[in-house]
């Protein structure tokens, strides 16, 4: 093919068009499972997943090509507090909140640990292609500190 037509990489990283997050770069095997072909034909081989929670724009390419939230017919995993937090075992944030508040980390814990095994299908399962372990610990830690925060209020000791 003639250089004229083939875009360069850009320089800097690419942003999503419906809120300007930074994009999650996402390869094939996770668009593919991700995506019914009709929407899956619409992007470039490679695309980028948009991290915000309230962006309408779940996938984007670097050619302006988007998939948008009314295009699925699920809750998605990182975008919905409804959805799973961790896409392979099912573990939702409800989970989380009760091990801090009933003082364990069982179940983020069990959740960690399986994320980090063989059995974990990230790539595929995950809608950013990625492990959610830095999820379900970053979350844990974020309501312990708000759990926290609201006892002292109460006056509660922790």
């Amino acid at each position: 093919m003639n250089k004229a037509f083939i875009r360069e990489p850009d320089q800097f990283p690419s942003r999503c068009p419906g809120c300007q997050s930074i994009g999650q770069p996402v390869g094939p095997d996770t668009l593919n499972a991700q995506l019914q072909y009709d929407l899956r034909s619409t992007l470039a081989e490679s695309a980028y997943f948009c991290p915000d929670s309230l962006c309408e724009v779940v996938y984007f390419d670097d050619y302006s090509a988007i998939v948008s939230r009314r295009e699925f017919n699920k809750l998605i995993p990182i975008k919905d507090a409804e959805a799973p937090i961790c896409s392979c075992f099912g573990l939702r944030r409800q989970d989380i909140e009760r091990d801090v508040e009933e003082g364990i980390v069982d179940r983020t814990k069990a959740a960690v640990l399986k994320a980090q095994s063989s059995e974990a299908r990230c790539a595929t399962l995950s809608p950013n292609g990625r492990s959610c372990v830095n999820e379900l610990q970053c979350y844990y830690l974020r309501h312990k500190q708000r759990f926290d925060q609201a006892k002292s209020r109460q006056g509660k000791p922790g």
